[in-house]
């Protein structure tokens, strides 16, 4: 399913602070931690816990989110269906993100092993 301009515009001026609790909420749900979500979280992006809850404070949206984030060198190899969509096949960089960031969230909370996750090639 190909994304649309509607749905990226959304992606990208929907904020961290509005979903954020959601990851939380879905992963101690499924026996996680937040500690483990905060990793998850800056193996993708770089950011520290400090700097996570800096952004959650301002209420970035997520096209900045991922304009200060420095994406991990592997985060490429993120694949798979999320929410309908082939991460693999969206062409809208910060959509694509936004999906790397949700995929990796489905998989802590489905109990996938970290270093899985965190696709240490």
């Amino acid at each position: 399913m190909k994304t649309t301009p509607e749905h990226d515009q959304r992606m990208a001026t929907m904020t961290f602070a509005s979903v954020y609790p959601h990851y939380v909420t879905k992963v101690e749900k499924k026996g996680r931690t937040k500690k483990e979500l905060h990793e998850v979280i800056e193996w993708l992006t770089g950011f520290d816990e400090a700097r996570i809850q800096t952004l959650i404070d301002e209420k970035v949206t997520f096209e900045t989110f991922f304009q200060k984030a420095k994406l991990h060198p592997n985060a490429h190899l993120i694949k798979g269906v999320i929410c309908g969509y082939r991460i693999e096949e969206i062409e809208t960089p910060v959509t694509k993100q936004v999906r790397y960031l949700d995929k990796l969230v489905d998989e802590l909370a489905k109990g996938r092993k970290m270093e899985k996750i965190l696709r240490s090639a």
